[in-house]
């Protein structure tokens, strides 16, 4: 009898205790809130999502990302001036006689990030290609015609040599035509995502357009994101789960015209400049957003079997997916270990 008491006393207590650590375990969930900031920089909204008990730590730093977000659309503005610094626009634009112009250390080390990205795609990357950029800029805003390829061609040097870094954060003034739109958006997510790591808020969801970064969830569980579907119709395709990746995605469905029933958008092939049309749509998984930003851009310009093997021989850890111009699915091996 005593044997059977204290059986069922201990029963008790251990269900009692599994009931305590569930009530505590909900009361720590709980006592989590979600703070939120909107933001548009980059001709892109961005939402950053907070996770966290501290609500002055959390307010401080989205106060602090929304700095971070808007010094880099500064300092990446080929179209505006600013007062006090040396943005891309007057570095493109600039009438000064000077040899070298002193920049901010951020827009250098990125411009730096950018020649680096030249060489690792075999100069699909390439940041000096804004002579070009701008004239298809300027047919798809009046939606009239195409260029010619000689009318491209003469449009200004697309040389990355061009661009020449000097010494303490300096560029020589030899008028470039620097565009930073296939690398810094991404670059400046993942500066926003180390930053909320370095300070220990660790769980948050950063979505700015095609590229979305997480960290740890909040509740021990696991991000759940939509892949766009790149058609008219819009929608989600494919839905993936992770922690502290980035998912990016590159397509020709939201900058673009169509001319004569050809679609012509906006991300440039510098071997040919013009818009390629191999697929609709690339996304692909990363632990790092400034890379995903690079691989998206660099993939939608490959054919999707030459996209599989630059990624098997250079970037094995990295999966994509890919949705083709006839709405079928192509995955690499391993982006099923992400749905």
């Amino acid at each position: 009898m005593k044997d059977k008491i204290g059986y069922i006393i201990g029963t008790l207590l251990l269900v009692a205790f599994f009931v305590w650590m569930a009530l505590d375990y909900n009361q720590r969930i709980n006592s989590i809130q979600e703070f939120s900031k909107n933001m548009f920089y980059m001709d892109t909204y961005i939402s950053v999502k907070i996770y966290t008990k501290d609500k002055v730590k959390a307010k401080e730093a989205l106060d602090s990302i929304d700095k971070i977000y808007e010094t880099y659309n500064n300092l990446t503005d080929r179209y505006n001036s600013y007062d006090g610094t040396n943005n891309i626009y007057k570095i493109n634009n600039n009438t000064l006689t000077d040899e070298k112009l002193t920049i901010d250390e951020k827009l250098y080390d990125l411009i730096f990030y950018g020649i680096d990205m030249y060489e690792e795609t075999n100069g699909l990357i390439n940041i000096n290609l804004g002579h070009v950029i701008d004239v298809w800029k300027s047919y798809r805003e009046s939606e009239s015609g195409v260029p010619t390829y000689e009318e491209l061609k003469n449009s200004g040097s697309i040389d990355i040599n061009d661009i020449q870094l000097l010494d303490n954060n300096q560029i020589l003034n030899n008028h470039p035509c620097i565009d930073l739109g296939s690398i810094a958006k991404g670059y400046t997510n993942q500066i926003v995502a180390d930053y909320l790591k370095s300070i220990g808020l660790n769980s948050f969801l950063i979505n700015a357009g095609g590229s979305v970064v997480v960290g740890e969830h909040y509740a021990n569980d696991t991000y759940k994101i939509g892949i766009e579907t790149p058609t008219s119709e819009g929608g989600v395709y494919d839905v993936v789960s992770f922690n502290n990746k980035s998912l990016t995605t590159s397509g020709n469905y939201q900058r673009y015209y169509i001319y004569d029933k050809v679609l012509y958008h906006h991300i440039i092939d510098p071997n040919t400049l013009f818009p390629p049309n191999y697929f609709r749509s690339v996304s692909v998984i990363t632990n790092n957003a400034a890379l995903g930003d690079m691989l998206s851009t660099t993939l939608f310009l490959m054919t999707i079997e030459d996209g599989k093997t630059y990624l098997k021989e250079n970037y094995p850890d990295v999966e994509a997916v890919w949705y083709t111009n006839d709405d079928e699915i192509e995955r690499t091996e391993g982006f099923s270990n992400y749905e």
